[in-house]
């Protein structure tokens, strides 16, 4: 019997990435898009499916060997009807992913929001192994959740569940893109730790963080943990800060669903042994011991080929019922 496909597709506010997978993991191929936000964003499912057809002639592959389409799009997604009910960086309000996705392509569509299609790639072939409990978090731009429970990710009652970025973890600090201030991304996210470290260096406090800020203009997070492996006190301070904070919001997800694996990733996560070793102190310190005990913290392995793995899943288990 042929081996059929799945195709997987995540949306972002640039590119689209889009794949077509084997059943068996396999990445038969891969290619982008530009995300075209104009008039919010209401050509996006012709241009996607426009590049598939094209794909797929390609390929010589016929429309009957696609089992389905899998999608991951940013912001708020409500799985049970495929409809993106909030995407800020796309424009997509009540947006109905799904329908216009079947309507066009004939093929049956799951949509999810990026962080869980993330979660369930990084299970599926990367770090995660299979766990039956995971927590996977995102520390790009902002902070992305996604929580798998006895092998099934946690959507909630509209979609939500998972969204730790938005843990307040300072009543009354920074503003954050949620509308709420103080939230856990305005804190451990990349824009979060380049916030506090422009901070650092108005503070007047003596750090070479201020020489990346008069070259270059800016200070970024990745600045951060360069300063930091030249022993820069300000710069170390602030990522114990940070990673503090982290490790007490993961400790308190943990707390809840009990994982054997937390799996980091995002731009922050390049940084390594560098980021781990504190986050997993503070997570020991925060969390409760039998707990602890039981959850190994890694990498995500799948870097951007995480979220269409896992949108290629969700069709994968839907055909497994």
């Amino acid at each position: 019997m042929a081996e059929k496909y799945a195709i997987g597709i995540d949306i972002g506010g640039t590119t689209v990435k889009q794949a077509i997978i084997s059943e068996s993991g396999t990445i038969i191929d891969k290619w982008e898009i530009e995300t075209n936000t104009a008039n919010g964003g209401i050509s996006i499912p012709d241009d996607i499916w426009a590049s598939i057809e094209k794909k797929l002639e390609e390929l010589a592959i016929n429309k009957d060997f696609i089992l389905g389409i899998g999608a991951g799009a940013p912001g708020f997604v409500e799985p049970s009807t495929g409809i993106v009910s909030i995407a800020v960086n796309i424009g997509w309000k009540d947006f109905d992913l799904k329908g216009q996705l079947e309507e066009k392509s004939g093929l049956p569509v799951l949509v999810d929001n990026d962080a869980n299609i993330a979660a369930l790639g990084e299970n599926w072939l990367g770090s995660g192994n299979q766990a039956d409990n995971l927590v996977a978090v995102t520390l790009g731009t902002g902070v992305g959740g996604g929580i798998i429970s006895n092998k099934l990710i946690l959507n909630g009652a509209n979609g939500t569940a998972g969204e730790i970025g938005h843990f307040t973890v300072e009543p009354d600090g920074a503003p954050c893109n949620c509308g709420r201030r103080g939230c856990l991304e305005t804190i451990a996210s990349a824009t979060g730790i380049a916030r506090l470290a422009s901070d650092v260096v108005a503070s007047g406090c003596e750090t070479i963080l201020r020489n990346y800020l008069n070259d270059n203009g800016k200070v970024t997070s990745k600045d951060v943990f360069e300063a930091a492996e030249k022993d820069d006190q300000a710069a170390i301070e602030l990522i114990e800060h940070v990673t503090d904070v982290l490790g007490l919001a993961i400790a308190n997800t943990a707390t809840v669903i009990n994982p054997s694996k937390i799996v980091i990733s995002g731009g922050v996560s390049l940084a390594g042994e560098q980021l781990l070793r504190p986050l997993r102190k503070a997570f020991d310190k925060h969390a409760l011991p039998r707990i602890s005990e039981a959850c190994e913290f890694v990498i995500a392995e799948l870097g951007n080929d995480a979220g269409v793995i896992g949108a290629a899943f969700l069709v994968k288990q839907a055909q497994q019922g």
